[in-house]
């Protein structure tokens, strides 16, 4: 294990030094595995017509950006670097197909503002019997919808960083490890910081099972079809959850730039 570390650390050392291709391509088959990891991840939450090997052919071409831009000389582990910028490729290329259907997205938008509404009103997360009330459907309505966003969407909780880019893996949003071509600017310091406390605030706020959901998911790194069996339900019903979580969260950091902007 050591010595193919050594190895590779070796690779990169000859690739920074000479731009070899060769050598390029050798650490793109070292990290291909991150690839398959992240297009199954993501694909396990999309519908069934997109395909697992396209996903991994876009992710491919994040993890050939990730190599050549990575600076081994940074307190950033590549697997975290290259997992962000992989996953990002990979939801570029979903929406520049323009696949989810604009009547899903309007639905979302519409529950999720709701949800703003209702807990800048009442100081608190929404239940599903108000947030009903509000959009004017049932329950049973509320609960299909998310369903069907769901099965369209690929709403993540790492898409909430959006200062410079998209969310990152392992933990830690893209903003902070993407490379600097300059040092960073202190006021945007500051806002990174404060979105991180609004999301962290946020997800203390979710009712319980939607917070074990994201939980899970995003730091244990469990599927959701294994938070299914955790929580004793199916896994279209944790991909609700996990939905509903998300539009809280997004319906809370909009409140939060609004009030920052004011």
């Amino acid at each position: 294990m050591a010595a193919r570390a050594d190895e590779t650390q070796q690779l990169w050392l000859d690739f920074r030094r000479t731009g070899d291709q060769k050598i390029r391509d050798r650490l793109i088959l070292t990290y291909a595995p991150l690839v398959k990891y992240v297009a199954g991840r993501l694909g396990s939450g999309l519908p069934a017509h997109v395909d697992e090997g396209d996903l991994v052919s876009y992710g491919l071409l994040g993890l050939i950006g990730a190599i050549e831009r990575y600076d081994p000389s940074r307190d950033v582990k590549f697997e975290t670097y290259a997992m962000a910028r992989i996953k990002g490729q990979i939801i570029d290329e979903l929406r520049s197909m323009d696949w989810v259907p604009r009547s899903v997205r309007a639905r979302a938008r519409h529950i999720e503002r709701a949800i703003g509404e209702l807990e800048a009103r009442l100081g608190r997360a929404p239940t599903d019997e108000e947030i009903s009330k509000k959009l004017g459907i049932t329950e049973e309505e509320l609960e299909e919808s998310l369903g069907e966003i769901a099965r369209s969407s690929i709403a993540a909780l790492d898409e909430l960083w959006t200062v410079s880019g998209s969310g990152g893996g392992d933990q830690v949003a893209l903003i902070d490890t993407i490379e600097d071509e300059s040092a960073p600017d202190p006021q945007g310091t500051l806002s990174v910081t404060e979105q991180k406390e609004a999301l962290a605030d946020a997800i203390a706020r979710l009712p319980e099972r939607e917070k074990l959901v994201v939980t899970l998911y995003y730091y244990e790194e469990l599927t959701l079809r294994e938070i299914g069996e955790v929580l004793g339900v199916t896994e279209s019903r944790v991909s609700q959850l996990h939905t509903k979580a998300i539009l809280r969260l997004k319906a809370h950091i909009a409140s939060f730039g609004a009030a920052a902007a004011m």
